[in-house]
């Protein structure tokens, strides 16, 4: 089709050129008394020049010879004869068709030397646009569609992207509109394994497969081959393939560094993640060895009592060793329901049951499961008396409840005071546990929610720091929020208020 084309327009400058010469023949045949022969025969050198700017030294030279044979024909006497009466007139045909040769070769000369400067802004302002609408894409399948289109458009053209999968097997993975059925053909696969295992171009215009109406170029970096892209160029001239494979292997190597990009971005993110989770898997390990000797050497040590001792102790030493025990074990469940807390809310198990119950049921189980471990601290509990029943999952919000209000006596001294507070605050409950512990700094009011983390103020303390990132997934699932603040009322210890909404 695109041969067709160019013979066309090559016929059809022919065509304009003897037209041209056609018409300033008429005009100087109205007006030839106005004009000697050799201004006649410099006009004649318009038609040759506008021919060598517009198409090339083909229709500059027939301009020529025609414009010589109609000099020659009409204004040379003897006229209506290609003879001539004067030898004389036979040099100034030699020196107009010397004159016509030189300014056309250099004016065909220019205008290949603009076609080319053309050429190379145009490729230029492909590989700029390409190169900015890939910059900002992390994405591969993104990017490999900004590609393939990015060339179809600029070249007008199929284009393709071949890259292997894990077995090395070429696959498609993205190509132009309207380009399904071409770039299903297996042939393209089959070519895209060689070009890709021996990163050689092959295609129309290459010493390999050059009958082919395709092109398929490697997508290669210094470290690897990524890929294969495949244009259809389906059968322009020969001529014309330098260029294009050019600009072709330019938007290639654009296209292989931004993948290449992309995939050592996406490794950097692997090991990254891989190393978080190492230092999460130490730092869990870390906590759960510290966390469980204490209560574990608390049980033994309780039982070991009981059992080698039975004459020794009294009653009531065999009931503190049993509520010694009892509180160990309790502790252990606790660290154990956090773990798995954590286990269900990570993965994506966690299911709310919300039923309508009173915030002051919620408060008085947790309070009764911790009465043991209250180790002489004061418990004031004030709840406004018209507070409305709340929608939440009651066995979650108490585990919220154990692991606030546990933290509160584990920071904070013996004989302090915790303090539980709840009303309603329009559509929202809130409800906030303070105590007289250590405190909270400014920079700890967010951090102490994530996972594993422990405050400048606690770090000597024992702790996993999962109880408040397990409140957080657990309030936040029932709509709410949960916030730390250090006391404003001039006292040591910390605020956490919980927000739950009143409406489904």
């Amino acid at each position: 089709m695109d041969t067709q084309k160019k013979e066309l327009a090559n016929w059809q400058s022919y065509g304009v050129t003897a037209l041209f010469i056609v018409l300033l023949t008429i005009f100087l045949k109205g007006f030839e008394s106005f004009f000697d022969l050799v201004n006649i025969s410099l006009l004649y050198l318009f038609p040759v020049l506008f021919s060598a700017v517009r198409w090339g030294r083909g229709p500059s030279f027939f301009a020529a010879g025609l414009g010589v044979l109609v000099v020659d024909f009409l204004f040379v006497p003897p006229t209506l004869s290609l003879t001539v009466s004067d030898l004389r007139y036979i040099l100034t045909f030699i020196v107009f068709l010397c004159v016509a040769g030189l300014t056309s070769s250099l004016a065909s000369k220019l205008r290949n030397q603009f076609h080319q400067a053309e050429q190379k802004e145009a490729n230029t302002a492909a590989l700029y646009a390409l190169s900015r609408k890939i910059t900002a894409i992390s994405d591969l399948e993104m990017l490999l569609k900004q590609i393939v289109q990015h060339v179809s458009d600029t070249l007008e053209a199929k284009a393709a992207i071949m890259l292997p999968n894990q077995e090395g097997v070429q696959e498609v993975e993205a190509y132009s509109r309207d380009s399904g059925d071409w770039a299903s053909d297996e042939a393209h696969l089959t070519i895209a394994g060689w070009v890709s295992h021996n990163n050689t171009i092959a295609g129309r215009g290459t010493r390999r497969l050059s009958e082919s109406s395709d092109l398929h170029v490697p997508l290669a970096t210094d470290q690897q081959v990524h890929g294969v892209l495949a244009v259809q160029v389906g059968d322009r001239v020969m001529s014309d393939m330098p260029e294009l494979i050019r600009i072709i292997e330019a938007l290639s190597d654009l296209a292989a560094v931004a993948i290449s990009r992309v995939k050592l971005a996406d490794e950097a993110k692997v090991a990254q993640l891989t190393a978080e989770s190492e230092k999460l898997r130490t730092a869990l390990l870390d906590s759960l060895s510290h966390e469980l000797r204490t209560p574990l050497a608390t049980i033994i040590g309780s039982v070991t009592g009981l059992l080698e001792g039975e004459d020794v102790f009294s009653p009531e030493d065999r009931r503190e060793l049993l509520l010694t025990t009892r509180e160990g074990a309790t502790r252990m469940n606790r660290l154990v329901g956090n773990l798995l807390g954590m286990v269900r809310i990570e993965s994506g198990m966690m299911r709310l049951n919300k039923m309508w119950c009173g915030i002051e049921d919620v408060v008085g189980v947790a309070l009764s499961q911790l009465k043991d471990s209250l180790q002489n601290r004061v418990v004031s509990v004030v709840l406004d008396p018209d507070l409305p029943s709340v929608p939440l999952d009651e066995v979650l919000m108490e585990q919220v409840l154990l692991n606030v209000i546990s933290n509160a006596i584990k920071y904070s001294p013996e004989g302090s005071e915790i303090r539980l507070e709840a009303e309603q605050d329009g559509e929202w409950l809130r409800l906030t546990i303070t105590d007289e512990g250590a405190g909270i700094l400014p920079g700890d009011t967010e951090r102490i929610f994530e996972k594993f983390y422990r405050g400048d103020r606690t770090k000597h303390i024992p702790g996993t720091g999962l109880g408040l990132a397990i409140c957080k997934s657990i309030v936040e699932a029932h709509g709410g929020s949960i916030t730390a603040s250090a006391r404003r009322d001039g006292h040591q210890g910390t605020v956490i208020e919980l927000s739950l909404p009143l409406s489904q």
